[in-house]
């Protein structure tokens, strides 16, 4: 029986992969993902047999990697972050099942966006948070703003993925607007760009000022509590213990 591993492997730095998700690579007869990541995983991994699509093939490069598995070889699905989170393990485990794959399956987890985003920043994830993808591809934007709205509401700290494209120009802005009808408009926002990766760079501001900040869609866009503050340059949202 072939194996199928869905592997993050964390924000793309070596020093971020898991030893599981090592071990899993180097073990691959065929590694599959998405082109940029595959470019990515081939500076540290140059003699793997890779398999590419573009943007938007997520379903055909899932068959591709089923059927490599299918051929009793071990193939490696990557992902960048957590492979469950956002990732391609939901949808692998779809295509299987409608190809009527037997083959084994196992989810490898990453470092996710957030976890890396947060670190750079200092310590602003460390009570209740939701994360909250800003891309209408998949999801109607009127329930991504109830998802907003409904965060505010129970004060939670709010990760942002995918705030801003090309076309989504202004959506950071409204998440924003949602968000001041509960925030103090001074309440800490830290903006981490390609957390992880060599040119990483970061910044804080607020959230009356996020608009005017700038963001694309290689940002995390983290947007503290009723209770968190910044510290000599780090976003620090507390848990809540007597200090």
């Amino acid at each position: 029986m072939g194996k199928l591993y869905v592997v993050g492997f964390g924000p793309g730095g070596y020093e971020h992969m898991t030893a599981k998700c090592i071990q899993v690579i180097e073990e691959a007869d065929v590694v599959t993902g998405y082109t940029t990541y595959v470019n990515i995983l081939k500076e540290y991994f140059p003699d793997k047999q890779y398999l590419a699509t573009p943007m938007m093939q997520e379903v055909k490069r899932c068959r591709m990697a089923v059927e490599e598995a299918q051929k009793n070889k071990v193939a490696a699905m990557v992902s960048s972050g957590d492979s469950g989170i956002y990732g391609m393990a939901g949808i692998i485990y779809q295509v299987a099942e409608e190809m009527g794959a037997d083959i084994e399956i196992e989810t490898v987890p990453g470092v996710t966006a957030a976890s890396a985003a947060a670190s750079v920043l200092g310590a602003p994830l460390m009570h209740d948070f939701a994360v909250i993808s800003l891309s209408d591809l998949m999801t109607p934007i009127d329930l991504i703003w109830k998802r907003v709205d409904c965060a505010g509401q129970g004060d939670l700290i709010v990760c942002l993925y995918n705030p801003k494209s090309k076309k989504r120009t202004t959506y950071v802005e409204q998440a924003a607007e949602l968000l001041l009808k509960y925030h103090n408009p001074q309440t800490p926002v830290g903006i981490v760009r390609n957390a992880g990766r060599k040119d990483e760079s970061s910044q804080i501001t607020d959230l009356e000022h996020l608009k005017d900040a700038e963001i694309d869609m290689f940002s995390v866009v983290i947007i503290g509590n009723s209770q968190t503050y910044v510290s000599k340059g780090r976003m620090i949202t507390p848990r809540g213990y007597e200090v």
